[in-house]
């Protein structure tokens, strides 16, 4: 090989390494990616089973169930008429109520419209909203700045 292909080689072949890298690193990143849907969404399209999703709305008026243990089982609305039921277990934030904002982390379980959550946020105080949420409600008409949701 002359000097000109041995140095084509290394360009070439450290550009197949920067492209191999790259394309690693979106694979790895469009498997951990959770989207975000609210019920209304989950209506018009749903999502495979065992498909790891977030899922945002308001805590359904009447809906928190506390079962045995730390297990709660609440909806997850957001004024369409559309509701998701949710199965969490474990320690649900302080300031989880019903009519609440609430953003869940999770998979519907196979063979059921049922959502098992993993991970359970509310809004931090009186006037935090998951900007998402915020902005389907406003969209709707269900929610406006400033307006108390307790």
């Amino acid at each position: 090989m002359t000097r000109k292909q041995k140095r084509l080689a290394v360009i070439g072949g450290g550009m197949g390494f920067i492209l191999a890298a790259v394309l690693l690193v979106m694979f790895a990143f469009s498997q951990s990616v959770a989207y975000f849907y609210m019920p209304a969404d989950l209506a018009k399209t749903p999502v495979a089973p065992e498909t790891r999703i977030r899922l945002g709305g308001l805590v359904g008026e009447g809906s928190v169930v506390r079962g045995a243990g730390s297990t709660v089982e609440f909806a997850v609305t957001d004024g369409s008429g559309d509701a998701v039921k949710v199965k969490y277990t474990g320690i649900l934030p302080d300031l989880f109520r019903e009519g609440q904002g609430v953003v869940t982390e999770g998979r519907f379980a196979a063979g059921s419209r049922e959502f098992i959550a993993d991970t359970v946020l509310a809004k931090h105080d009186e006037k935090y909203m998951p900007k998402d949420v915020a902005d389907r409600l406003k969209a709707q008409g269900l929610w406006q700045e400033g307006e108390d949701t307790q």
